[in-house]
């Protein structure tokens, strides 16, 4: 369809699609990163093998929670149901020959930290040389979980992310010897940028009104950077705020920027530095995952740099798919009132975001 009539049309379709991204985003507003995670650290220690898991309360399914009596007011949690759980779907092995599963306990979340703690003791036959360990949580939690380890022993360490389709890993345990395990990390960046909806309805909001492909190339740049500088710095516990308020600043970055598209009457000639300064909170965001492995400066290097490449490598995805598209738009009559459709539902996102994490 051409002419007058199809000018009309147009923006009511942007206008639905824009009301889907609404409804999908606010639906699932918690899982900013693409879903749950799970930190492990596993311990050996002669034939002893500690398994320890930190774990948001938000991860555990409706019918588990019910059972450990989280949402009865009053009433003390029971976490037998929790630990029972746990170890039917983690399994140790130790020179392939199973470690058995005793008593666990479980620390519920005080102060700072908001994860429940989940320990283990798995008793082995004889001190392994080489450790088998298979992940099936997602079997539990859903299949968008995932489970983030850190595999330590006298003089060396292994980390290690376990997903729905890497369930297993093997970790020879040798003194001094230590694994990168840069694989796993790298998956783990792609996933983190392109299923966490916050960084790319930011990157959304910035490139809907950024202008030429120059001044795109000039945001999309500037993000990166600035992303990389404080997530190295994080990393290395060098830079450290409180997740809570990393988390509100992110969200109320989405509503800035989406503001900005809506109210201002020219698009901004420097966004890049306006990418720029909200990236350097994102990248703080997205250390998060990195830190709660608590790993050794000597030993973050890797994961860091591989976790920042997958980053790296998902918002590429997004913006090869993205700009040709916003370019292509941008030669018709109804762009400018798809962007503000499309801005005002970010916007909406970003306050909901922002209302929900400083406040709940």
């Amino acid at each position: 369809m051409t002419g007058p009539q199809a000018g009309r049309i147009e923006p009511m379709r942007w206008t639905g699609l824009a009301t889907l991204l609404f409804i999908g985003c606010v639906g699932d507003a918690s899982a900013h990163t693409g879903g749950t995670i799970g930190f492990a650290t596993v311990t050996v220690d002669g034939t002893s093998v500690r398994y320890s898991l930190a774990l948001g309360p938000a991860s555990l399914p409706a019918q588990l929670a019910e059972q450990m009596r989280l949402s009865e007011p009053g009433a003390a949690p029971d976490y037998q149901p929790l630990l029972d759980a746990v170890a039917q779907h983690v399994r140790i092995s130790g020179d392939g020959r199973p470690c058995e599963a005793a008593s666990g306990q479980v620390t519920p979340p005080a102060g700072s930290r908001a994860n429940l703690l989940v320990v283990i003791p798995f008793r082995c036959k004889t001190p392994p040389r080489e450790l088998f360990i298979r992940d099936d949580l997602f079997d539990l939690l859903g299949s968008d979980y995932h489970t983030l380890a850190n595999i330590q022993w006298d003089g060396g360490s292994q980390q290690f992310g376990f997903q729905p389709d890497a369930r297993e890993t093997r970790v020879a345990i040798q003194s001094g010897a230590s694994a990168r395990g840069a694989g796993s990390f790298f998956t783990l960046g792609i996933e983190h940028i392109l299923f966490g909806f916050d960084h790319l309805l930011f990157l959304l909001a910035l490139v809907l009104r950024g202008g030429n492909p120059w001044s795109l190339l000039k945001i999309v740049t500037a993000f990166t950077v600035a992303h990389s500088i404080t997530l190295a710095l994080a990393g290395f516990d060098i830079l450290v705020l409180p997740d809570r308020v990393v988390q509100a600043v992110i969200a109320l970055s989405i509503a800035y920027v989406a503001a900005e598209n809506l109210f201002l009457k020219r698009p901004v000639s420097h966004r890049w530095a306006v990418s720029f300064l909200f990236g350097l909170v994102h990248g703080i965001g997205f250390a998060g995952v990195l830190r709660e492995l608590q790993l050794p400066a000597r030993e973050v290097i890797w994961p860091l740099l591989s976790f920042n490449l997958g980053v790296e490598a998902g918002q590429a995805m997004a913006v090869v798919i993205a700009l040709p598209l916003l370019i292509w738009v941008r030669q018709f009559r109804w762009e400018p009132r798809a962007v503000a459709a499309v801005s005002a539902v970010v916007l909406a996102v970003g306050l909901a975001l922002f209302v929900e994490r400083v406040m709940f």
